[in-house]
């Protein structure tokens, strides 16, 4: 598995140490430990723009996952048939947004950060969250997988998706 992690911005330092390690368990808890994965983190000027380009909402958002494998139906693994094809594809980190949504919420950057990146992965692995019964299931992968992710490292995080609806 290659873990690529790019800090496209300058407005908040950023330990990528910790967001590596974070993922790699994540992707280890999915089951997802041979994928590849790309991680980049924008400001907020570069975060709209690819959300009005990509959704047509010309406004920031903390993360915009790009799937390799488009038609992955909600909890479904990849089954790649060449080595080539073991990618996720990547997620747009809105390190400025988090940012200033964990200070808003008196919430650690970090911990909001790995939510925040859960979340995108599960857009990968095409879970969606546009009606109440797409929320729902999205809330139960994101809740189990930080269960298990709250067991292996101490942590005490909760899901994105939890006051969506």
């Amino acid at each position: 598995m290659a873990l690529v992690i790019r800090n496209a911005q300058k407005v908040v330092q950023l330990r990528r140490a910790r967001l590596r390690r974070d993922t790699q368990t994540l992707l280890h808890i999915l089951g997802l430990a041979r994928f590849d994965l790309g991680l980049i983190c924008v400001d907020d000027q570069r975060i709209q723009t690819l959300n009005g380009r990509y959704r047509g909402q010309e406004v920031a958002t903390d993360v915009l996952s790009f799937p390799v494998h488009q038609d992955l139906r909600a909890g479904d693994i990849p089954k790649p048939l060449h080595q080539d094809d073991y990618n996720l594809g990547d997620i747009f980190l809105g390190v400025e947004y988090i940012y200033g949504e964990s200070q808003a919420h008196r919430q650690d950057f970090y911990n909001v950060l790995t939510v925040t990146t859960l979340h995108g992965i599960c857009h990968l692995l095409g879970y969606r969250h546009s009606t109440e019964a797409e929320w729902k299931q999205m809330l139960q992968k994101e809740s189990n997988t930080l269960q298990l992710f709250n067991r292996f490292t101490g942590a005490r995080l909760l899901p994105l998706t939890l006051n969506t609806f």
